[in-house]
């Protein structure tokens, strides 16, 4: 009985530890480099169609050199609303328009930029930190409380309490090394 109420608070904890981290993964891909990411052009909303659609739904993006994307646009007609998208997402991009494909050069990150999208990968990592610890501080207030209703015995507890602490830590760590990367992958020229 114990150890399943324990399986199951240790597999939610995991799970909501790991989707913190995964959240985080996607902020920091979104974040620009001064290389050609198609996870640039994610935030992209075409007027397609007569609705609003993601510009993945329209194109195909590729980032065939490190300071160029293209993007294959599926319907030609659609190819001006594309461009015009890109223009007006406020991402800094010009593209340019040859038939269905557009290119666009990614420019070059100044010095003063990079320590900026440094700065906001580190808000991210310290919101996702924070969050990881809201996690941990709600599986130990579980392990209290099952001890509270005599659940759980006061050694049991420690244990675990353990153990929701050594997985925090792992999740942490984690974090720190995709911050870590990530700074690697702005500062280098």
């Amino acid at each position: 009985m114990v150890e399943t109420i324990l399986q199951t608070l240790k597999q939610d904890l995991n799970k909501r530890m790991q989707g913190t981290t995964d959240v985080l993964q996607r902020e920091l891909a979104g974040l620009r480099t001064g290389r050609a990411s198609v996870n640039f052009l994610e935030p992209v909303v075409v007027d397609a169609y007569g609705a609003q659609m993601p510009l993945t739904q329209v194109a195909t993006i590729s980032a065939p050199e490190p300071r160029l994307l293209t993007v294959q646009v599926w319907d030609r007609a659609l190819a001006k609303a594309v461009e015009k998208a890109i223009q007006e997402a406020g991402l800094g991009l010009n593209p340019v328009t040859e038939g269905q494909v557009l290119r666009i050069p990614i420019p070059a990150l100044t010095q003063e930029r990079r320590q900026e999208l440094t700065k906001v990968a580190h808000r991210y990592a310290e919101e996702a930190r924070v969050a990881i610890r809201n996690v941990r501080r709600h599986g130990m207030e579980e392990l209290k409380r099952a001890e509270k209703e005599h659940q759980l015995s006061e050694d049991e507890h420690r244990d675990y309490g353990k153990q929701v602490q050594t997985m925090t830590d792992t999740f942490i760590k984690k974090i720190d090394t995709m911050l870590e990367q990530k700074q690697k992958e702005i500062m280098q020229v």
